[in-house]
């Protein structure tokens, strides 16, 4: 396809929005009524369509069941105060997405199937984009494998599909990181800057044991020495440190580089911060917690978008801190939810309109 086309549909008979409570959507809980499905075989994309989300048929031979070839993104979609529909930034994670599938020996997937597909689902199904603060329709596009082989190699046929459903805030409270000292996530020269599922299938143990000691989320550090700060599970680590906005940097392809990090990078920078993009030790950190300088501890990601940090254990060593003081990271929260509601009249030009 070369132009954007109308994507055949075939309309659920019966909606699932009755089943909703949209006064606990708690997040990957509810799922709308279609999804968006192309395959791609001998080399093109065919059979795109929406159709209502129902069960896949498979056979045991499934490549990506073996072999993990397997990429997706995640996106929000926001109702403005005049019910007008717009998706953040929808181009970036298409470009991500295929960044992730050039790593994973995969496809590309055309733009015209990714945002334009990605629009239609959502224009159908838009009755489930909640209203509430911090509430918006989740958007999981996936690519994976499906050439029915016991064979080590790329697969030859690929499943795309997009998902979406109702959610509210993926952290209902701030979180407790626990760096990890141990596993590794991701090393120079692997898949840490895909997104890809092994990634994250790598840190359920060690996501595991942190919340056997009480923690929500693992604080990753480098491969080679376990020094360096690398990224949280769910979302990628910024710091406030004398003002400044500190974050690891992406030049060793170990870290996801996360749409909301770019867009809260470029966002500091307008309103005046220094914002420094390096390596940054956990020993500057623990340095700069006791000697006071260390103001502000916060993720961000698509899910998360900032999500404060109220404790950090390093070792037996417990940085506590006071989120309600968090003002330079809360009042960028509030900014940024805000535009993706469409407040500011959209002056980056990041918002797709539905």
């Amino acid at each position: 396809m070369v132009e954007a086309v109308q994507i055949p549909v075939e309309r659920i008979k019966e909606s699932k929005l009755g089943q909703v409570d949209f006064s606990n959507l708690g997040f990957g809980k509810y799922f709308s009524d279609h999804m968006l499905e192309a395959d791609y075989v001998n080399g093109e994309w065919t059979s795109v369509k929406i159709r209502p989300y129902q069960d896949l048929g498979f056979l045991p031979a499934l490549s990506v069941l073996h072999y993990s070839q397997t990429i997706f993104e995640g996106q929000k979609a926001h109702k403005d105060e005049n019910g007008n529909i717009h998706i953040f930034r929808p181009h970036e994670n298409w470009k991500r997405l295929n960044r992730s599938a050039d790593r994973m020996a995969m496809p590309n997937v055309p733009e015209e199937i990714f945002v334009d597909g990605m629009k239609q689902l959502i224009e159908l199904d838009k009755a489930f984009i909640p209203s509430g603060y911090d509430e918006s329709l989740y958007i999981r596009p996936f690519l994976f494998a499906t050439e029915e082989t016991l064979g080590v190699k790329e697969s030859n046929s690929y499943k795309f599909l997009i998902i979406t459903g109702p959610v509210g805030s993926y952290f209902s409270a701030p979180a407790r990181i626990y760096v990890e000292e141990k596993y590794t996530r991701a090393a120079p020269g692997g898949t840490g800057a895909a997104k890809t599922g092994g990634n994250y299938a790598a840190s359920l143990l060690s996501s595991a044991e942190a919340r056997k000691q009480g923690y929500d989320q693992v604080l990753w550090m480098d491969a080679n020495e376990h020094k360096y700060v690398q990224e949280v599970g769910a979302m990628n680590i910024l710091f406030v440190i004398d003002g400044k906005i500190i974050t690891p940097d992406l030049t060793d392809g170990t870290i996801l580089s996360g749409i909301t990090r770019m867009s809260l990078i470029e966002l500091f920078k307008e309103k005046g911060y220094t914002v420094d993009e390096r390596k940054v030790s956990i020993d500057e950190i623990v340095e700069a917690y006791k000697n006071g300088s260390l103001q502000e501890v916060f993720g961000c990601g698509t899910a998360a978008t900032i999500s404060h940090v109220r404790e950090l254990k390093y070792k037996d060593f417990v940085m506590e801190f006071d989120v309600d003081s968090m003002t330079i990271s809360a009042d960028m929260k509030k900014y940024l939810l805000d535009y993706k509601e469409n407040l500011h009249g959209d002056p980056h030009g990041w918002l797709e309109k539905v």
